[in-house]
């Protein structure tokens, strides 16, 4: 224990801003909160956006997301309740339902929809945008489609659980999406009533914590501590060490962290290139029908 706190002292990450999301409608009309991808903080590389849905309205998602293209990065959509069904022009199909998550690499290009497969009740979740370097831009589309029954949850001897979407935890458990160009984690955390979460990030790893339920308390910029609340996102600087204590009504967030590129960013709407003429070559081809599949 005494090597973890040492560690964790020596090189622990520390907030360098919290933000709430802005209100925002995509897709046919669904309403949402744009955390990244907004004013505040325009992009984190290689993270281009981040929207959180939440809503027990049908009338605010109903709608759903119709056919629409992409090229050129990654959507990642992570269920914490409902059903989504989606299709795409390469001939997949599916649902997402509670617990589950699909990470999309576009590449190339692919249109789909994502269609709510519910009339009423609960729909909660989030659209997390990763960019592609651009040796992979043009790769073929792929899925990785998990079930929550097949993504593993670990649990601590203290009653925190980490449920492991992509990337390593410090005590060994990983996850089922692989082979990302970023190496992304991807945890969702619950951590018990006055209880401590530590865990290691790869040192160049931009990274961030959104707050689900409760408050987690982390090092501030001036050495103190400062609280995410729920709704709320904290950029964390870099380390190899995060650590965060809670209150005694617990908390869950996320917990993501993925390699910067460092490359130029050319993005309109659903293509996100390196140049404004690679960008006008994906509109060209969307229109004449030559980048689908």
């Amino acid at each position: 224990m005494a090597e973890v706190l040492e560690r964790d002292v020596a090189g622990r990450r520390a907030v360098l801003g919290v933000l709430a999301g802005m209100p925002a409608e995509d897709g046919a009309g669904v309403k949402l909160s744009r955390v990244i991808g907004q004013p505040r903080l325009d992009m984190l590389d290689p993270f281009l956006m981040l929207d959180s849905f939440k809503s027990d309205r049908p009338g605010d998602y109903i709608a759903g997301f119709p056919p629409h293209p992409h090229r050129g990065f990654e959507t990642v959509t992570y269920l914490l309740h409902g059903r989504m069904r989606h299709e795409d022009s390469v001939g997949n199909a599916g649902v997402i339902e509670t617990g589950g998550i699909q990470w999309m690499t576009a590449g190339r290009g692919i249109e789909h929809s994502e269609m709510p497969e519910q009339r009423d009740g609960l729909l909660w979740g989030f659209q997390l945008w990763v960019n592609l370097p651009a040796s992979d831009k043009m790769t073929a589309p792929r899925y990785q489609e998990f079930d929550a029954e097949a993504i593993p949850v670990e649990r601590r001897a203290d009653g925190t659980t980490v449920k492991v979407i992509t990337g390593r935890t410090r005590e060994g458990t990983e996850g089922p999406v692989r082979d990302v160009a970023v190496a992304p984690l991807y945890f969702d955390v619950t951590v018990p009533p006055g209880g401590r979460y530590v865990e290691d990030l790869p040192e160049g790893h931009n990274a961030f914590l959104y707050g689900i339920d409760g408050t987690l308390l982390v090092q501030g910029p001036d050495g103190g501590e400062t609280a995410v609340a729920k709704e709320r996102l904290a950029v964390l600087d870099r380390g190899p060490t995060l650590a965060a204590s809670v209150g005694p009504e617990g908390a869950r967030f996320l917990l993501v962290a993925g390699r910067p590129l460092g490359e130029p960013v050319a993005r309109h709407g659903p293509f996100v290139m390196n140049t404004r003429e690679e960008l006008l070559q994906a509109f060209q081809d969307y229109q004449s029908g030559r980048f689908l599949g």
